[in-house]
């Protein structure tokens, strides 16, 4: 059986298109015609999301507080063909490693989870929200133990909720060096808690090491580095890599940049194969990512081309 296919909806809301994100429902409807099995949700406005963490709901765009709202659009999207591959929550406004509580971050993850399980979700993704130079400001010991200690938390509550929690490492994010991301996922510890392989940024730490702090830790490549990820990753996103990164507002390397397929310089007739070799999924998913791509609307179609002839290849 092949995989199906999906495509980050954050792409269509946040970085270039944040002053004219592109509605829910016409990426639906374009996704459908070109031929997707579904939506990865980034679930913040002006996309559905579980509502405002800080307040009520009736100016928040996309807010679905209610679970009817909610039971209609599964049935949406179900009667479109479409199906939600997974969801991106809206964490970002949340401490993690600079505060000694954690109960708003917690909170914010189970409203998630919550509004994961009623729209049919498998999983609920995460990162460790404060940038990598923290770990000037936090002891390495303390940080780790907050993340690993709310994480463990949030585990648990997702699988009440009977999903899985994956992590999303990369450049921009603290615990990105490869020792790291297995110190994390080894002290969490639960079955339903693993990575998420994102090619790019699997690129960008595992290869170059970008904005590591200290010492950079490295492979020679990715095949190497899946290769001391086998077993721990429980979702796959697709995407190339010309070895750079997005800019902030200042100039400043952010987090990977997502280059549509054959505009980097990733040979997935190498990486493919490992990374499902090293992969622990229980799901048939395959998620294309244009976080942060000035025209990330104009490229989907010619992705969602290339993945079909990886999905050819490879996805059986």
């Amino acid at each position: 059986m092949a995989k199906r296919i999906s495509i980050g909806s954050w792409a269509y809301t946040i970085g270039p298109y944040a002053s004219h994100p592109v509605p829910f429902g016409e990426v639906c409807d374009q996704l459908k015609a070109l031929g997707f099995d579904g939506v990865e949700l980034g679930a913040f406005p002006p996309h559905p999301n579980p509502g405002n963490p800080n307040g009520p709901d009736s100016e928040w765009p996309g807010a679905m507080p209610e679970k009817s709202q909610r039971a209609d659009l599964k049935a949406e999207l179900a009667a479109k063909g479409l199906a939600l591959s997974g969801i991106a929550a809206n964490l970002w406004g949340e401490k993690l490693i600079n505060t000694d509580d954690q109960t708003k971050y917690i909170s914010e993850f189970k409203r998630n989870a919550e509004f994961a399980q009623d729209l049919g979700i498998g999983g609920v993704r995460v990162d460790s929200v404060q940038p990598p130079t923290i770990l000037r400001d936090v002891d390495y010991d303390v940080a780790l133990k907050r993340v690993v200690s709310t994480w463990k938390t949030c585990a648990e509550i997702a699988a009440d909720y009977g999903l899985y929690v994956t992590w999303e490492f990369e450049p921009g994010f603290a615990f990105n060096k490869p020792s790291d991301i297995a110190r994390v996922h080894d002290g969490v510890n639960k079955a339903n808690f693993g990575l998420m392989y994102d090619t790019c940024h699997g690129q960008m730490v595992g290869v170059n090491g970008t904005r590591q702090e200290g010492t950079k830790e490295v492979f020679p490549n990715q095949v190497e580095f899946l290769r001391f990820l086998t077993g721990r990753i429980n979702h796959i996103h697709l995407i190339d890599s010309d070895n750079t990164c997005h800019k902030d507002a200042e100039g400043n390397d952010e987090t990977s940049a997502h280059p549509p397929f054959g505009q980097g310089a990733i040979d997935f007739d190498e990486v493919l194969p490992a990374l499902i070799k090293a992969s622990a999924a229980n799901h048939d998913w395959w998620t294309i990512d244009l976080c942060f791509w000035p025209d990330a609307w104009k490229a989907t179609e010619s992705c969602k081309k290339a993945v079909d002839k990886l999905n050819a290849r490879y996805g059986g």
